[in-house]
Protein backbone atom coordinates (compact mmCIF):
# COMPACT_ATOMS: atom_id res chain seq x y z
CA UNK A 1 0.00 0.00 0.00
CA UNK A 2 0.80 3.26 -1.13
CA UNK A 3 1.99 6.18 1.44
CA UNK A 4 -0.93 8.59 1.17
CA UNK A 5 0.22 12.20 0.44
CA UNK A 6 -0.11 14.60 2.98
CA UNK A 7 -0.95 18.14 3.03
CA UNK A 8 0.20 20.59 5.57
CA UNK A 9 -2.82 22.63 6.26
CA UNK A 10 -5.58 24.89 4.48
CA UNK A 11 -3.36 27.06 3.10
CA UNK A 12 -1.46 23.88 1.44
CA UNK A 13 -4.52 23.36 0.15
CA UNK A 14 -5.41 26.19 -1.39
CA UNK A 15 -2.66 25.73 -3.81
CA UNK A 16 -4.26 22.93 -4.90
CA UNK A 17 -7.24 24.26 -6.84
CA UNK A 18 -7.61 22.83 -10.00
CA UNK A 19 -5.47 20.20 -9.79
CA UNK A 20 -5.45 16.40 -9.59
CA UNK A 21 -4.52 16.16 -6.00
CA UNK A 22 -4.28 12.16 -5.39
CA UNK A 23 -4.79 8.70 -6.64
CA UNK A 24 -5.45 5.73 -4.26
CA UNK A 25 -3.91 2.13 -5.08
CA UNK A 26 -6.16 -0.61 -6.63
CA UNK A 27 -8.65 -2.20 -4.66
CA UNK A 28 -10.18 -5.52 -5.48
CA UNK A 29 -13.81 -5.81 -5.35
CA UNK A 30 -14.23 -9.78 -4.63
CA UNK A 31 -17.59 -11.65 -4.69
CA UNK A 32 -16.82 -11.87 -0.64
CA UNK A 33 -16.82 -8.05 -0.50
CA UNK A 34 -20.45 -7.77 -2.54
CA UNK A 35 -22.17 -10.22 -0.63
CA UNK A 36 -21.16 -8.48 2.72
CA UNK A 37 -22.14 -5.50 1.14
CA UNK A 38 -26.04 -6.95 -0.09
CA UNK A 39 -25.96 -8.49 3.98
CA UNK A 40 -25.39 -5.36 5.49
CA UNK A 41 -28.17 -3.27 3.11
CA UNK A 42 -30.84 -6.24 2.79
CA UNK A 43 -29.98 -5.46 -1.42
CA UNK A 44 -29.96 -9.47 -2.00
CA UNK A 45 -30.40 -8.67 -6.23
CA UNK A 46 -29.32 -11.75 -8.22
CA UNK A 47 -27.28 -10.12 -10.72
CA UNK A 48 -25.47 -8.84 -7.71
CA UNK A 49 -25.09 -12.25 -5.74
CA UNK A 50 -26.35 -15.22 -7.98
CA UNK A 51 -22.82 -16.35 -10.16
CA UNK A 52 -24.66 -19.44 -12.16
CA UNK A 53 -27.92 -16.96 -13.75
CA UNK A 54 -25.03 -14.13 -14.02
CA UNK A 55 -23.77 -16.63 -16.32
CA UNK A 56 -26.41 -17.76 -18.02
CA UNK A 57 -28.38 -14.18 -18.17
CA UNK A 58 -26.20 -11.56 -18.02
CA UNK A 59 -24.13 -9.55 -20.60
CA UNK A 60 -20.53 -9.94 -18.32
CA UNK A 61 -20.99 -13.68 -17.34
CA UNK A 62 -20.48 -12.49 -13.90
CA UNK A 63 -21.98 -10.93 -11.22
CA UNK A 64 -21.93 -7.09 -10.55
CA UNK A 65 -21.35 -4.57 -7.67
CA UNK A 66 -24.19 -2.52 -6.43
CA UNK A 67 -23.71 1.04 -7.30
CA UNK A 68 -24.04 2.06 -3.41
CA UNK A 69 -21.15 -0.49 -2.79
CA UNK A 70 -18.54 1.43 -5.02
CA UNK A 71 -20.04 5.29 -4.05
CA UNK A 72 -19.51 3.78 -0.44
CA UNK A 73 -15.64 3.04 -0.94
CA UNK A 74 -14.97 6.34 -1.87
CA UNK A 75 -13.96 7.42 1.81
CA UNK A 76 -12.01 4.81 2.25
CA UNK A 77 -10.38 5.41 -1.57
CA UNK A 78 -10.01 9.04 -0.32
CA UNK A 79 -8.39 8.62 2.97
CA UNK A 80 -5.92 5.70 1.87
CA UNK A 81 -4.50 8.49 -0.77
CA UNK A 82 -4.69 11.58 1.05
CA UNK A 83 -4.14 13.04 4.30
CA UNK A 84 -4.65 16.68 5.93
CA UNK A 85 -3.23 17.69 8.75
CA UNK A 86 -3.67 20.42 11.03
CA UNK A 87 -7.30 19.83 10.88
CA UNK A 88 -9.40 19.60 14.03
CA UNK A 89 -12.52 17.72 12.66
CA UNK A 90 -13.40 17.14 8.94
CA UNK A 91 -17.29 16.47 8.29
CA UNK A 92 -18.49 14.87 5.03
CA UNK A 93 -20.95 17.27 4.03
CA UNK A 94 -22.50 15.04 0.62
CA UNK A 95 -22.03 14.34 -3.07
CA UNK A 96 -23.40 15.90 -5.72
CA UNK A 97 -23.87 14.90 -9.37
CA UNK A 98 -23.36 11.21 -8.71
CA UNK A 99 -23.59 9.24 -11.99
CA UNK A 100 -22.74 5.19 -12.69
CA UNK A 101 -21.61 5.44 -15.99
CA UNK A 102 -20.19 1.57 -16.21
CA UNK A 103 -20.73 -1.54 -13.68
CA UNK A 104 -18.08 -3.24 -11.67
CA UNK A 105 -17.92 -7.05 -12.80
CA UNK A 106 -16.68 -9.24 -9.75
CA UNK A 107 -13.20 -9.35 -9.19
CA UNK A 108 -12.10 -6.55 -10.70
CA UNK A 109 -9.87 -3.84 -9.36
CA UNK A 110 -11.05 0.15 -8.50
CA UNK A 111 -8.62 3.06 -7.73
CA UNK A 112 -9.96 6.63 -6.85
CA UNK A 113 -9.08 9.44 -8.52
CA UNK A 114 -9.12 13.14 -6.48
CA UNK A 115 -8.89 16.64 -8.02
CA UNK A 116 -9.87 19.71 -5.96
CA UNK A 117 -12.42 21.82 -7.57
CA UNK A 118 -12.76 24.73 -5.43
CA UNK A 119 -12.90 26.06 -1.74
CA UNK A 120 -15.10 28.07 -0.50
CA UNK A 121 -15.13 29.55 2.92
CA UNK A 122 -17.86 28.44 5.43
CA UNK A 123 -18.34 29.07 9.18
CA UNK A 124 -15.16 27.65 11.15
CA UNK A 125 -13.15 26.68 8.23
CA UNK A 126 -13.81 25.54 4.72
CA UNK A 127 -15.70 23.25 2.17
CA UNK A 128 -13.77 22.12 -0.35
CA UNK A 129 -15.56 20.30 -3.60
CA UNK A 130 -13.61 17.13 -5.07
CA UNK A 131 -13.76 16.11 -8.07
CA UNK A 132 -13.91 12.17 -7.63
CA UNK A 133 -13.46 9.36 -10.39
CA UNK A 134 -13.42 6.01 -9.84
CA UNK A 135 -11.40 3.81 -12.71
CA UNK A 136 -12.24 -0.07 -13.38
CA UNK A 137 -8.91 -1.67 -14.36
CA UNK A 138 -8.79 -1.51 -18.01
CA UNK A 139 -12.32 -0.16 -18.58
CA UNK A 140 -12.88 2.80 -20.69
CA UNK A 141 -15.40 3.94 -18.98
CA UNK A 142 -15.48 5.28 -14.50
CA UNK A 143 -17.38 3.16 -12.48
CA UNK A 144 -18.93 6.43 -10.45
CA UNK A 145 -18.11 9.98 -11.27
CA UNK A 146 -19.31 12.21 -8.04
CA UNK A 147 -18.49 15.80 -6.72
CA UNK A 148 -17.86 14.90 -2.75
CA UNK A 149 -18.19 17.65 -0.17
CA UNK A 150 -15.98 18.14 2.73
CA UNK A 151 -16.23 20.40 5.24
CA UNK A 152 -12.67 21.29 7.35
CA UNK A 153 -12.33 22.92 10.42
CA UNK A 154 -8.81 23.58 11.14
CA UNK A 155 -7.05 23.50 14.60
CA UNK A 156 -7.19 25.87 17.18
CA UNK A 157 -4.63 28.72 16.80
CA UNK A 158 -4.40 29.15 20.73
CA UNK A 159 -3.24 25.53 21.46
Amino acid sequence: MSTPRIINGLDELKTLVGKEVATSDWLLVDQARIQAFADVTDDHQWIHLDVERCQRELPYKAPIAHGYLILSLIPMLFASSLRIDGLAMTVNYGLDRVRLPAPVIAGQRIRGHLALEKLDDVKGGMQAHWAVSVEVEGADKPACVAQMLARYHPQSQSR
